[in-house]
C-alpha cells in the first residue's frame, strides 16, 4: 500500500521486508541510527500459558501469559504472537506491562472486524491454553537520555505501550513531568481509568487527561470531550515546546496528533510513534509524513 511504502521509495528500489519473498542471496542494509537508549536485546522464541483473560472493554481483552522463562524487553516494545489453531498465523501486540524480572506478560487485544486472529483470541482462547510468541521487537521506547518532560498520546488499544512506559518510569523513580492524554469513544471503552487516576494521585509529576469523543451529552462524564489531539491542545494551551512526545494508536489519530504537535512548536526530532493499522486502514491510503521515526 502507499501508506506503508511511498512512491519515491518504490522508485529507489525499496520494498517491505515483511512482504518480500527472496529468490536468491541478498545483502540487507538497514538505516538504523545508533541510539544510546536502545538495549539492543536479542529476539527469542517463547511459549506461554494463558493465566488470565479479562474483558477490559466490550472490544478489548486483556491476556496474561506465563512464559517458559523471563523475557527481557524495553517498555514500548512488542511481540509476535502465533496461533497454531489458525495455521500459525501471527500478529504483533505491544507489551502492556512494565519490564520486570518475572515471567508473566500482559497483552491488550482489540477485536478487529473480520480479523481471524483477534476474533479467535476473543472467542476461542481459554485459560490454560498455550501460545507461541517471539520478541522483543521494535524501537519505540522512551528516550531517557534526553531528560525532558514527556507527553504520551494514545487511542484505543494503543494504550498498551504508554502504559508500559509510564509504569516503568514511575517505578524507576523518574521525577520528570509526564502527561498521558488518552482517548476513547465512550466511557464503556475507557479502560485502566481508575488505575491511571490512582497513579496521578500518588505521583505529583504524572498527569492523566482522559477524553471521550462520542460520550452522550446527557451522561455525567466530567472529563474531557473530543479527540486525543484536541484534548492535548487544550491541556497544553497549544504549546508543546521542551517535550518528547510518544504517540500510539490508529493512523488517523497519529496524523492528527502530529499536526497538532508541530503547530504547537514541537520539532520532528522530538516525536516518536507506533501506528496500529489493519488491512482496512492501509487501504485508505493515508498519507505518511516523512519522519525517520516512523
Amino acid at each position: 500500500s502507499t501508506f506503508a511504502l511511498m512512491d519515491f521509495e518504490r522508485e529507489e528500489g525499496k520494498c517491505l521486508a515483511c512482504c518480500a519473498r527472496l529468490e536468491s542471496d541478498v545483502v540487507i542494509e538497514a538505516e538504523i541510527e545508533d541510539d544510546p537508549d536502545s538495549l539492543n536485546l536479542a529476539v527469542e522464541d517463547y511459549e506461554g500459558e494463558v493465566l488470565r483473560i479479562e474483558a477490559l472493554t466490550p472490544t478489548i481483552r486483556g491476556i496474561w501469559l506465563k512464559l517458559d522463562r523471563p523475557m527481557q524487553f524495553q517498555a514500548g516494545q512488542y511481540v509476535n504472537l502465533a496461533v497454531d489453531a489458525l495455521g500459525g498465523q501471527s500478529r504483533a501486540f505491544s507489551l502492556a506491562n512494565a519490564p520486570q524480572t518475572d515471567d508473566v506478560v500482559e497483552l491488550n487485544v482489540r477485536i478487529v472486524p473480520g480479523g481471524q486472529v483477534t476474533t479467535w483470541l476473543h472467542e476461542q482462547l481459554k485459560v490454560g491454553d498455550r501460545l507461541k510468541l517471539s520478541g522483543p521487537y521494535g524501537r519505540f521506547f522512551v528516550k531517557k537520555s534526553a531528560n525532558l518532560p514527556m507527553v504520551f498520546m494514545a487511542g484505543g488499544s494503543g494504550l498498551s505501550s504508554p502504559k508500559s512506559m509510564i509504569e516503568d518510569l514511575l517505578s524507576d523513580g523518574c521525577s520528570l513531568p509526564m502527561t498521558l492524554v488518552y482517548g476513547q469513544r465512550s466511557r464503556a471503552e475507557l479502560y485502566y481509568d481508575a488505575e491511571f487516576r490512582a497513579l496521578a494521585e500518588k505521583h505529583p509529576n504524572f498527569t492523566y487527561v482522559p477524553a471521550l469523543s462520542d460520550e452522550p451529552a446527557a451522561s455525567d462524564w466530567s472529563g474531557g470531550r473530543g479527540f486525543v489531539h484536541e484534548a492535548a491542545k487544550a491541556h497544553f494551551a497549544n504549546d508543546f515546546r521542551g517535550h518528547k512526545a510518544y504517540l500510539c494508536g490508529p493512523p488517523a489519530m497519529i496524523e492528527a496528533c502530529i499536526t497538532t504537535l508541530i503547530q504547537g512548536r514541537l520539532f520532528e526530532r522530538d516525536i516518536y510513534m507506533e501506528k496500529f493499522f489493519s488491512a482496512a486502514d492501509a487501504s485508505q491510503q493515508l498519507k505518511s509524513p516523512l519522519f525517520k521515526n516512523i
